[in-house]
């Protein structure tokens, strides 16, 4: 029996409330909405079959198969919840407070039993970061971050630290994905001119000068992000420095290092200078994509010998995202970028597709494997707030605009566990939708900052080149060509040529005036194009005018 469409869950000014996933996208009566604007979080089990939401009153927990409430808690004020991975624990965070005398305030992070929904146990947490506590997969093992030592539980019995893992400083810790042996990823941050390190241990050989499995240190390093593969052989770290002091970058500098856990560290080598935006291991463990540079940004996949082995050239991205069967690869410029997705068949190395969700601040892989949700939420975005439900090879399945009065907060899919859905054939014909096709905006001529508050003397102000880099690419059938946007001319090529250069100068320098006004670091010859505007808008304004 094929297992059911993932549901999605919806919150928001309109309140809380769940959707059938493809092909119906009508509401679902698994969960009955939850109205008003009270309810600050939700989440699921890992394998989807709880769900468990804060309205501002009580934190509730339903089964979603037989629609039944569980458990309902007392717990206002909580701000976080997470389930552990086999659904025997809720764990729930509020934030931290003191009494008035100053004296210690009581613990704010409780960890209830599921079954019973009795409290197993209750530990001050006084940072939100980190607060929940990591579970091997099958719970076995359980570790928080204390007084930076890891104390680890086994077999969900939080009443006795069964072991610690003491260094000078432990920053972080990430426990390893899969079954035993239990490995963990820890950072200590670099003091007094010693570097900075990441070692990787296994549960419980913690003792002695020999018992790291491999150790890596880099003195580059304010932050580090450590990134364990599925079959937990190696570690990705990026460290991240608070400021470029060559002055190159507003984010600081960033450099990508490989931790094995049979000892082989490397620097992977990064061909084109700027900031590290993503990496991602595909679900194999045998490769991962970084995505990094100054934009235009490069992507390339690399092997586990840090070799690339495919460049996908430079574009508009800043975030990439594995299929969960590791197939497809989206390759995405969210944020300060327009939205353009590059959908691409990692087996082939082919294109898919190439769809366009503007001013998108979220993106989820549907657990099929076949779909794509993007978002636009408040409080990023408080306009145009909405979801699309897209197939990967371009087509908008659903779509859901919010009232221009309301906010949309937060969208996700339902969770299953890895093969659940088996992986289907990849299909490059975009699939039939009900969806209209939206208008693409009307390019309008480019107008240099000057001439923008003055009339249009002259009609060749309506040109417009399609070439022009900021035209963002919109989706187009494939029999109509692109380049059929009509042109005046001056009936001078020689004219029409360096009218066509200069907008291109212009443009080039209105979008480093936008990037500086952001804090990104110019470099000099940047700088130097800028100075010249002045000059430029005169010259574009005498071959405008005929003079």
């Amino acid at each position: 029996m094929a297992p059911s469409a993932p549901l999605l869950t919806v919150r928001g000014s309109e309140g809380l409330y769940m959707v059938n996933g493809p092909p119906h996208f009508t509401e679902s009566t698994v969960f009955p909405r939850e109205s008003g604007k009270n309810c600050k979080i939700y989440t699921f089990s890992k394998d989807g079959t709880l769900f468990a939401w804060g309205n501002g009153e009580k934190v509730n927990i339903i089964n979603v198969t037989n629609k039944g409430l569980l458990h309902s808690f007392d717990l206002p004020k909580a701000v976080c919840l997470e389930f552990s991975p086999k659904n025997t624990v809720l764990a729930t965070w509020q934030p931290y407070t003191t009494s008035k005398d100053g004296t210690a305030g009581t613990p704010n992070l409780q960890l209830y039993d599921v079954k019973t929904g009795t409290c197993l146990k209750s530990f001050i947490q006084k940072k939100m970061q980190n607060w929940c506590p990591s579970w091997s997969e099958d719970e076995t093992l359980c570790a928080r971050n204390v007084n930076n030592e890891v104390h680890f539980f086994e077999n969900n019995n939080f009443n006795t630290i069964v072991s610690k893992l003491h260094l000078q400083k432990i920053n972080d810790f990430v426990l390893s994905p899969g079954p035993h042996p239990y490995k963990v990823a820890v950072y200590v941050p670099g003091s007094k001119g010693a570097p900075s390190f990441v070692r990787l241990y296994q549960y419980p050989n913690f003792g002695g000068p020999h018992a790291a499995l491999a150790n890596k240190s880099f003195f580059k390093a304010d932050k580090v992000t450590m990134l364990w593969n599925k079959k937990a052989t190696a570690v990705l770290v990026i460290a991240s420095t608070d400021v470029d002091k060559t002055g190159a970058s507003y984010y600081g500098e960033q450099t990508l290092h490989y931790i094995a856990t049979n000892g082989e560290s490397a620097v992977v080598q990064l061909p084109k200078n700027g900031p590290i935006y993503d990496v991602v291991w595909n679900s194999s463990s045998t490769e991962f994509c970084a995505v990094y540079g100054f934009m235009p940004a490069k992507a390339t996949i690399f092997n586990l010998k840090c070799d690339p082995v495919f460049d996908f050239g430079t574009g508009p991205r800043n975030a990439a995202y594995y299929s969960p069967h590791g197939h497809i690869l989206v390759l995405a410029g969210f944020g300060n970028l327009r939205g353009q997705m590059e959908v691409w068949d990692v087996k082939n190395y082919k294109l898919i597709s190439k769809p366009v969700a503007s001013d998108s601040t979220y993106f989820a892989w549907c657990p099929d494997g076949e779909h794509i949700l993007t978002a636009t939420c408040a409080p990023r975005l408080r306009v145009n707030n909405g979801y699309k439900i897209w197939h990967y090879t371009g087509s908008v399945l659903h779509k859901y605009d919010v009232p221009s009065n309301g906010e949309l907060w937060q969208v996700s899919w339902q969770p299953f566990l890895d093969g659940i859905f088996p992986a289907k054939t990849i299909t490059y014909q975009a699939v039939p939708s009900e969806v209209p096709n939206e208008v693409p905006k009307v390019a309008t001529a480019y107008r240099p900052p000057a001439l923008r508050n003055k009339p249009i003397t002259n009609s060749k102000l309506e040109a417009r080149n399609d070439k022009s880099p900021d035209l963002a690419p919109t989706p187009a059938p494939q029999s109509i060509p692109r380049n059929t946007i009509s042109q005046s001319t001056s009936g001078d090529p020689d004219i029409d040529k360096k009218i066509k250069n200069l907008k291109k100068k212009l443009k080039a320098i209105e979008q480093l005036k936008e990037q500086a006004a952001t804090g990104k670091q110019l470099e000099k010859n940047q700088l130097e194009k800028i100075q010249k505007e002045t000059a430029l808008l005169q010259e574009l304004e005498d071959l405008e005018l005929g003079i």
